[in-house]
C-alpha cells in the first residue's frame, strides 16, 4: 500500500528547483523591464511545479512499464520499481496532475494575455498541451522521447525557451531578442542535469534499450558535451549582462561560477558512473542559485 512518504519519494522534491529556475529569471527579466505581475508569476511557479510532477510520475511509470528501473539501476529506487505505489494509483496520481496542470495552466494564460488578442491565448495553450503532452511522453509509450536521444532537446526547449520566454512575455506582452541567452543558460544547466543522468544510468539504459545520447555517442563525448552545457550557460548569460550593463551587481550570478566549476571537474575525473548521482542534485540546486542571484543583480 502506498502512503505520503511513498508520494512525496515519487514527487523528486529534488527536481522542483531547476523547474522553478526559468520562472524565477523571466519573473526577474519582467521585473527589470518594468512590466511584472506578482499574479502571473505565481501562477506559472503553480503551473510549472505541476508540470515537474507530472513529468516525474509519468517517468516512474513508463520507465518502469518498460523495464528500464531494474534491479541494476544506479541511481535512487524508484516507488513502482519498489512495489511502494501500484501502477493503477500511479495513473490515478498522473491523471490528477493533468487536470491540475491544465486548470492552472487555462488560469496563468487567461491571467497574461486578457487584454491581448485571442491568438495569443490560443498559442499559450498549444503551447500548454504540448508541455504536458512532453511530460508524459518522455518514457511513457512504445514511442517515448526519452528513448530515443530526444530528452535534451525538449528538456531545452521547456526548461529553457518555454519557460523564460513565456514567463517573461506574459509579464510584459512583448519580447526582445536579447531574453533569448538568459533563457539558453538555463536550458543548457537544465540539461545539463539530464545529461549526468543519463552518464550515471548508462549501462543499464544501455541494455534496456533506452538510446539516450549517453548511450548513442559514449561517456567521453558526454563529458565534452556536458563541458559544453555550463560554459555556454555562463557566457550566454555574460553576453546578456554585458549588452544590458547598468550595474556590477549586474554580475552577481558569477558566484555560483565556482560551483558549477568545481563539480564540472569532477564530473570530467569521474568513472564511476555511481557517484555522479549527487551531482544531479547539486547542479540543480547551483542552478536556483544561478537564477536567483541572476535576477537579484538585475534588480538592485
Amino acid at each position: 500500500m502506498s502512503n505520503t512518504k511513498h508520494w512525496i519519494q515519487a514527487l523528486r522534491l529534488r527536481t522542483l528547483p531547476l523547474a522553478l529556475s526559468s520562472i524565477i529569471v523571466g519573473g526577474f527579466l519582467s521585473f527589470f523591464d518594468g512590466r511584472f505581475s506578482f499574479l502571473v508569476t505565481f501562477l506559472a511557479v503553480i503551473t510549472t511545479t505541476f508540470l515537474q510532477i507530472l513529468s516525474n510520475l509519468a517517468n516512474d511509470y513508463g520507465d518502469f512499464k518498460s523495464g528500464t528501473d531494474n534491479e541494476n539501476r544506479i541511481g535512487p529506487e524508484r516507488t513502482l520499481q519498489g512495489g511502494k505505489i501500484s501502477p493503477p494509483a500511479m495513473i490515478r496520481g498522473i491523471i490528477l496532475t493533468s487536470v491540475l496542470s491544465f486548470i492552472f495552466g487555462i488560469w496563468l494564460i487567461y491571467e497574461g494575455t486578457k487584454s491581448l488578442s485571442l491568438s495569443f491565448g490560443l498559442i499559450f495553450f498549444i503551447l500548454g498541451l504540448c508541455a504536458m503532452a512532453a511530460a508524459i511522453k518522455y518514457t511513457v509509450g512504445k514511442k517515448a522521447f526519452g528513448y530515443f536521444g530526444l530528452g535534451d532537446f525538449f528538456v531545452f526547449i521547456f526548461f529553457g525557451l518555454t519557460g523564460v520566454l513565456g514567463t517573461y512575455f506574459l509579464n510584459t506582452h512583448f519580447l526582445r531578442i536579447e531574453i533569448l541567452l538568459p533563457a539558453i543558460s538555463i536550458g543548457f544547466l537544465s540539461t545539463g542535469v539530464l545529461n549526468l543522468n543519463n552518464m550515471r544510468d548508462r549501462e543499464n539504459d544501455k541494455i534496456s534499450g533506452k538510446n539516450t545520447l549517453v548511450v548513442k555517442f559514449g561517456i567521453k563525448t558526454a563529458k565534452y558535451y556536458h563541458t559544453f552545457l555550463i560554459l555556454g550557460a555562463t557566457v550566454s548569460a555574460v553576453v546578456f549582462v554585458l549588452l544590458n550593463y547598468n550595474s556590477p551587481f549586474q554580475f552577481l550570478f558569477l558566484i555560483s561560477i565556482p560551483f558549477l566549476f568545481d563539480d564540472l571537474n569532477k564530473v570530467l575525473k569521474n568513472t564511476e558512473p555511481a557517484k555522479l548521482d549527487p551531482f544531479l542534485k547539486r547542479l540543480a540546486l547551483t542552478t536556483l542559485l544561478f537564477s536567483i542571484t541572476f535576477g537579484i543583480g538585475l534588480i538592485i
